[in-house]
């Protein structure tokens, strides 16, 4: 499925539209686009799995085709892979503080910067991630001091939880919800052509 993978304690074996059991989107989330948009696609991704770092790209353009006219809008939840990826976590960290020090722009720019960087798998050296903090304008000491601190795990391991109870079994991994509450899975790095036939079906075209 092009996708990294992972094991959770508890994953459902059964996988289907009424097993996607995922926690509402709130002012909570990292919101990329329209928040009342008739779809919205939940990411669950780490920062090292190169198939994440594949699909972010292809998760923009989604934005640039329907996202400037509010019809889709992306969320991001973390899900690093420890077992695979030790580095991830930390740069899921370091998105959180951006978030925290700056705002939902700043996360977003600050987790685009850093798939940018990296080559994946546990090759972004972490000198790096308070250098693209000053890079994008965040104040560096609040920065260090959140990144320090850890004090948002918590909120990583909140994501982790809503992945497994979605049934994630990988990075990346996402639910698409329409308007109506249905929901579908796109499992893996899939490529553009089969998202958007995904988006359109969702959007009811």
């Amino acid at each position: 499925f092009f996708q990294h993978r992972l094991n959770i304690n508890g994953v459902r074996n059964r996988i289907g539209i009424e097993s996607i059991n995922i926690k509402a989107v709130s002012s909570e989330d990292h919101i990329r686009g329209n928040p009342n948009a008739d779809v919205v696609i939940v990411e669950f991704s780490d920062t090292e799995c190169p198939y994440c770092k594949q699909f972010h790209q292809t998760m923009k353009r989604v934005m640039d085709e329907y996202g400037a006219s509010g019809k889709v809008a992306w969320v991001y939840r973390q899900l690093p892979i420890d077992e695979i990826h030790t580095r991830a976590r930390n740069e899921s960290l370091a998105t959180e503080c951006a978030a925290d020090v700056g705002d939902n722009s700043k996360f977003w720019e600050y987790l685009d910067e850093v798939f940018e960087r990296t080559n994946s798998n546990n090759s972004l050296d972490p000198a790096e991630l308070p250098k693209i903090a000053k890079d994008i304008g965040l104040n560096q000491k609040d920065f260090d001091e959140c990144l320090g601190s850890k004090r948002l795990s918590g909120k990583i391991e909140e994501d982790e939880i809503d992945a497994a109870n979605a049934g994630a079994r990988g990075t990346p991994y996402s639910v698409v919800i329409t308007k109506n509450g249905e929901k579908a899975t796109i499992n893996g790095a899939q490529p553009y052509d089969v998202v958007k036939v995904i988006i359109d079906a969702a959007l009811g075209y």
